[in-house]
């Protein structure tokens, strides 16, 4: 919804090679709003103001797909939880202002990252035109994301959602879930990356495992080695009672959340000891 605000048919987005609104929405964002997208290589989905500015296509030239919108996400779930900082954000910001580009903040883990940092909410809020956030994530409700933006965005926004069939009717019940996991579940989340580092720590000693990417939050990426293949590596998970997901031939992605405890840990450290030692 709020790439489709903020571009029109023909448009171009700039976002991270692995990005959410890219790889996992069934090719919506040309399909809804028929923008193509421009993707830059990064770090663990954090990429630089300049990799902007030389990927801004010409206005001048009719030629060329206006650019219109960058996007950022928080944390980088490909990235295995990567965490933008502030001052990057800001440099990509002013490109942004220079050649008139919407900004929009995929924040669906939003909190994990500033569970870390400790920033404001509203500092991040204040960067972008738009912000979307994940409540049935790590916060643990049943079902719920927000959109958050200007009241004539939001307004814009609205439109859109009746016009792609999202509206819902009697949503009450579930708005007052999402408050409860706003008022009772954000302090918690260094809970989920304290059992995600735990994780990593154990998969960095197996010999079955090449390569294990950082642990900043609430998601394990690692690598299995060469004779057995991601699929193989989960299937044998899931017979232990473990679920994960291969997404990539060799990779494996974990994620920490409300409902695994610490023994669920300690049951998942023991079953990759005995699949990956």
């Amino acid at each position: 919804i709020a790439v489709h605000v903020h571009t029109r048919p023909g448009d171009e987005v700039i976002c991270d090679e692995g990005a959410h609104i890219y790889r996992y929405e069934g090719g919506g964002v040309m399909a809804t709003s028929g923008s193509s997208v421009k993707l830059l290589e990064s770090d663990r989905g954090r990429f630089t103001a300049d990799q902007v500015r030389a990927a801004i296509n010409d206005r001048e030239a009719a030629w060329l797909a206006r650019t219109s919108l960058v996007n950022i996400e928080n944390t980088c779930n490909r990235g295995g939880g990567a965490i933008w900082d502030l001052p990057r954000v800001d440099a990509v910001r002013d490109v942004c202002r220079d050649y008139g580009l919407r900004m929009h903040l995929d924040g669906a883990r939003i909190f994990n990252a500033l569970a870390v940092t400790g920033d404001d909410p509203a500092d991040w809020g204040a960067r972008f035109d738009t912000v979307s956030i994940c409540l049935s994530k790590g916060l643990g409700a049943p079902v719920g994301s927000v959109l958050v933006g200007s009241k004539d965005t939001i307004h814009d926004a609205r439109r859109v959602r009746k016009r792609l069939g999202g509206g819902m009717r009697q949503a009450g019940i579930l708005a007052a879930a999402c408050l409860h996991a706003l008022d009772h579940h954000v302090d918690r989340l260094a809970e989920d990356h304290r059992r995600a580092r735990a994780i990593g720590s154990a998969l960095e000693q197996l010999r079955g495992i090449t390569q294990v990417l950082p642990v900043d939050t609430n998601i394990i990426i690692y690598d299995v080695a060469p004779g057995t293949s991601a699929a193989e590596h989960v299937e044998r998970l899931r017979e232990a009672g473990i679920l994960c997901m291969a997404i990539a031939p060799q990779r494996v992605r974990m994620v920490m959340h409300l409902d695994v405890d610490d023994a669920a840990v300690e049951r998942t450290i023991t079953a990759l000891q005995q699949i990956a030692a």
